[in-house]
């Protein structure tokens, strides 16, 4: 059975799962759906549609599935989904998606993000990402496995955040922010491969050389990108499923590589 708050507004409209617990002041809309285990901060709101699944924290003040920031929204019925086991701190805010794309903005499963970070409408973040306090996602952002974005970072509209990247307090990422990298600035400049991150992640040895090396071909070398692409794929030493990803990254890119 859920515990509720004598102060928190519940509408009866929402599917609560057991053992949730909802604190002081916090408001709860129609077609919100909370997993079991549960827990939402004093004076949080929540308006669906919106599901959340399972042992999610949801601090105080979070205002979660609220609509889009968006001038050519008109209040059409889509979504934010929430997915197991994350961490959402004190004044986190992510919106529900527009019509323009999937109608979903998605966060996936054990993901923290701290106070005051911000997740724009239509965004879909994978999981194991750490967003510091004040990061903010404009809309359409897409984000990978295991990204630390750091304090007061900026990601424009449209752009990806390859895996296991990681990006230095206050970075302005104007285009993608290809996987495995280190990223800093403002406009973002690359500053080598996350090493450390790949090792703490697991990543053998001879994969990270790997990594490094493609690194090098495509940005240090002064090769064209296609000229780069080319040379990592006729480098039998350089066929593993990270280097095919980060070249499947690259070639899907549509606001351009940050370099």
């Amino acid at each position: 059975m859920p515990t509720i708050h004598e102060t928190a507004t519940v509408h009866p409209g929402a599917i609560l799962g057991d053992s949730v617990i909802i604190a002081a002041g916090a408001v709860i809309g129609a077609d919100v759906e909370l997993g079991d285990g549960c827990s939402v901060g004093a004076h949080a709101v929540l308006e669906g549609p919106m599901q959340i699944g399972s042992n999610n924290r949801i601090g105080p003040h979070c205002v979660l599935g609220t609509p889009p920031q968006d001038r050519a929204y008109e209040g059409e019925p889509t979504r934010l989904e929430i997915g197991n086991d994350n961490v959402l701190r004190e004044f986190v805010t992510i919106h529900r998606a527009t019509t323009k794309e999937n109608h979903v903005t998605r966060l996936g499963n054990d993901n923290y993000l701290m106070a005051y970070s911000h997740v724009g409408h239509d965004c879909v973040l994978g999981n194991h990402i750490t967003m510091a306090n004040a990061a903010t996602l404009a809309g359409h952002v897409s984000v990978g496995d295991h990204v630390n974005i750091a304090g007061l970072c900026a990601v424009h509209q449209f752009a990806r955040i390859g895996a296991y990247a990681m990006l230095g307090g206050g970075t302005m990422a104007p285009m993608d922010i290809p996987p495995y990298a280190m990223a800093s600035g403002n406009h973002a400049r690359l500053y080598g491969v996350n090493r450390r991150g790949l090792q703490r992640h697991g990543f053998e040895a001879d994969i990270i050389r790997q990594i490094r090396t493609a690194y090098r071909l495509l940005f240090r070398d002064g090769l064209r990108l296609n000229e780069a692409l080319a040379a990592i794929e006729a480098n039998a030493g350089l066929q593993s499923q990270p280097i095919r990803d980060l070249l499947d990254f690259i070639r899907t890119s549509k606001r351009g590589i940050t370099r």
